[in-house]
């Protein structure tokens, strides 16, 4: 390990030697351990450097990465310099906080982390989640970002970014996860979620489930923010995909006149909706592209300026990993990120869209508080054989746990450790006409990512 790297990892030992409740598995979700009144004395000590750009601040369940994500690439694409934050991270810690798709660098955290060392003796309780998204308001202001897309850690009324006046909102969709912390229903865990709108700060909202859908507009009716629902506001469609990614297109209410014409036209009408790609898989995907594109559209009204190759560009060039990410194309080897039930759905109906038919050979490991017997529920009647394994996360669920509640479910299923010997297994028996798919985390799916491209460094892909 050279000098840096010993620096790199002592500065994150550092980080992780405060309140983690990443780590825990059991917590209340009050305003005692998520205190916005400590953050805000934090970021008071360092001058607020929060407040010295413009942020897009995104909430929700499932989606608000890849939103966060395309918002930041469109706007790093038009020229503009845009931080994005975001968590967990895939490999590499430096990769919470980028600047125009670049993280951080190692030696670039090692000299922050020494800044703010002296300032946590100040602020008592302050949590590890806190002081990394106090770092990235840090360097995003001396590095000089004109926007900054942040995304919000867990729930969203008392996370720690949830001290910014934004530019924007945006409430991606919400689904069932975290419940012993966020509430047990739809309009519980919306409240939360929406607990980023602020008073007469626009919000869009993606497609949502009516009682989530309720929930939200009556949060951002009693702070009078203008609201902007994906799917009356700004309409859209998939229009084709591939193994490559996809397009899909985008239109207003205005143009729905000329979008039938379009239609009864097979395409052949001189007029046609904005038609954008992706390199990003699923029809989620769609959903999470057309909430990001109504989000800019709405900050273009305020003075954004971004041409339609800005958007065209920043869209086809945005990176996303580990979400439906597509290793080896043949035979093929998937990656997800899933790990609800709502996302389970998602991925499976996204497997029978590009990999009709094929018998899946499953590798799946989630955290012990998840909703895993829900995620079976969707992923197995489409799953030929289970492997079962666990990553090194302290909250990662028995790998022979998963073994039997698989039986449970009619499937062939075993316990394979470590990650390496489940995928190298998997692949083995998924042969030349299975998919391989593996998910259920993205501790998982990162480990698969990294081991996969150990295993092809000196031999060309598929």
């Amino acid at each position: 390990m050279n000098d840096i790297d010993k620096k790199y990892q002592e500065s994150l030992d550092f980080l992780y030697s405060f309140i983690d409740y990443s780590l825990k598995r059991n917590f209340r979700y009050a305003e005692e351990k998520f205190n916005l009144a400590r953050m805000r004395e934090f970021m008071h000590l360092l001058g607020d450097p929060q407040n010295d750009y413009q942020i897009i601040h995104v909430a929700g369940t499932k989606g608000k990465g890849s939103v966060s994500a395309m918002c930041a690439s469109v706007l790093s694409a038009q020229g503009y310099q845009t931080g994005l934050y975001t968590s967990p991270h895939m490999v590499d810690f430096t990769e919470r906080i980028q600047i125009n798709g670049s993280h951080i660098t190692k030696v670039e955290l090692v000299e922050f982390i020494d800044e703010l060392k002296p300032l946590t003796e100040k602020v008592p309780e302050i949590t590890t989640f806190e002081l990394t998204t106090a770092l990235a308001f840090l360097f995003f202001s001396r590095r000089k970002v004109d926007y900054a897309v942040m995304e919000v850690g867990l729930g969203g009324r008392l996370d720690a970014t949830n001290i910014v006046n934004p530019l924007i909102s945006v409430i991606t969709s919400i689904s069932y996860d975290h419940v012993k912390i966020l509430g047990n229903t739809l309009s519980e865990i919306a409240g939360e979620k929406g607990g980023i709108i602020k008073p007469n700060i626009p919000v869009v909202i993606a497609p949502q489930k009516e009682e989530a859908r309720l929930k939200l507009e009556e949060i951002a009716q009693a702070n009078h923010a203008p609201t902007i629902q994906v799917g009356r506001d700004y309409l859209y469609a998939a229009d084709a995909h591939s193994l490559d990614g996809q397009t899909f297109l985008v239109w207003t209410p205005d143009e729905q006149p000329l979008v039938d014409e379009f239609i009864e036209s097979a395409g052949r009408d001189i007029w046609s909706p904005l038609r954008l790609r992706i390199p990003l898989m699923g029809f989620h995907q769609v959903e999470n592209a057309a909430t990001a594109y109504a989000t800019l559209k709405t900050i273009e009204k305020f003075g954004v300026d971004l041409t339609q190759g800005a958007y065209r560009k920043g869209f086809a060039k945005v990176q996303w990993p580990g979400r439906m990410e597509i290793l080896r194309s043949h035979p093929p080897l998937v990656i997800d990120s899933a790990h609800n039930r709502y996302s389970a759905l998602k991925l499976r109906q996204a497997m029978d869209d590009y990999f009709p038919g094929l018998p899946i050979v499953l590798v799946f490991g989630a955290s012990e508080d998840k909703d895993i017997e829900g995620m079976f529920q969707e992923l197995l009647p489409r799953v030929w054989r289970v492997i079962a394994t666990q990553s090194s996360h302290p909250r990662s669920t028995d790998a022979n746990t998963l073994v039997n509640l698989a039986h449970q479910f009619g499937r062939s299923a075993q316990a394979i450790l470590p990650i390496e010997d489940a995928l190298a297994a998997a692949l083995n028996e998924g042969g030349q006409e299975s998919v391989v798919l593996v998910t259920g985390s993205i501790f998982v799916a990162a480990a698969a990512r990294d081991i996969y491209g150990k295993m092809t460094q000196n031999t060309p892909q598929s």
